[in-house]
């Protein structure tokens, strides 16, 4: 049976090697899409799948992500006496009345299973989203709410997934699936030539409380972590878990790649941005 899915995970302790020299000093996940940062576009899908408690799993350097949902009184005050309405509404409405933030520390990069598990205190006995903002998903109905419209059907948990090229298998969590989109399997990274599909998670979960006690004796697995896909390898033998071919277009922020087409597409939907940006696009040689 499903319940009210009211807090999202979003695990945010990784130091974003990628992108060096630019996330020595600033969390990657504050990287922006034109002029949002990464995680607020995660916060705002969560909020419109109904999320009002924000749990964020960081480390040692994320401070700046604090400082993005907290209120800045200086700022606002600037802004309301220099007459910057337009601005001032925007800065307040990052983080609406009656959404609660919880910051917990990842002390150490065990991985992403350990990140979920250090969640556990906030959660509590209720299912949860568990959000990648590495991932950024374009659609007319967020991914996490198309997460929680299954959930409320079939009242377990629900992985978003994908196909991606067989040669891409070793990047990603691969799931194999029966009738109704039901796991049957799910492997982390496996090689191209031993993988069960095409079909990989993209960094949207919506998991039932079951994960935690799961997580709790999960050995370390690849590369020396507590695999998130090792857990749910787990709960799928105790109990349904379902793959979502989400609709939307996904953007692998983590790569340099990815980012740069998430940043012309966004600025391409932008009014004010659209028709210089794609006369400067046809200018190039």
């Amino acid at each position: 049976m499903s319940r009210v899915v009211r807090t999202a995970v979003f695990p945010v302790a990784g130091r974003g090697t990628r992108f060096l020299p630019a996330t020595k000093a600033m969390p990657k996940e504050m990287l922006p899409i034109v002029d949002k940062p990464l995680v607020q576009y995660a916060v705002e899908e969560a909020l419109e799948a109904g999320v009002t408690r924000l749990v964020f799993v960081t480390g040692s350097s994320k401070r700046a992500i604090e400082d993005h949902f907290d209120r800045d009184a200086e700022l606002e005050r600037s802004l309301s006496t220099n007459g910057k309405q337009d601005l001032l509404d925007l800065v307040r409405a990052i983080l609406p009345a009656g959404v609660s933030c919880v910051y917990i520390r990842q002390g150490e990069p065990l991985g992403l299973g350990h990140a979920v598990l250090c969640a556990r205190p906030a959660v509590g006995d209720e299912p949860f989203y568990v959000h990648l903002p590495d991932d950024l998903i374009r659609a007319d109905v967020g991914c996490l709410s198309q997460l929680r419209r299954h959930h409320e059907r079939h009242g377990s948990s629900v992985l978003a997934v994908q196909e991606v090229p067989q040669n891409r298998t070793r990047d990603y969590g691969i799931v194999a699936v029966g009738d109704g989109n039901r796991l049957r399997q799910i492997v982390e990274k496996p090689a191209p030539e031993v993988a069960p599909s095409r079909l990989a998670v993209v960094g949207r979960y919506l998991l039932t409380p079951a994960i935690f006690g799961i997580l709790e004796s999960t050995g370390r697995g690849a590369g020396g972590e507590i695999q998130l896909t090792d857990g749910i390898a787990d709960l799928l033998k105790a109990e349904p878990v379902y793959a979502l071919p989400f609709t939307g277009r996904r953007y692998d922020c983590g790569s340099k790649l990815g980012y740069v087409e998430a940043t012309v597409d966004y600025a391409l939907a932008d009014p004010g941005l659209a028709e210089p940006l794609r006369a400067h696009l046809k200018s190039l040689p």
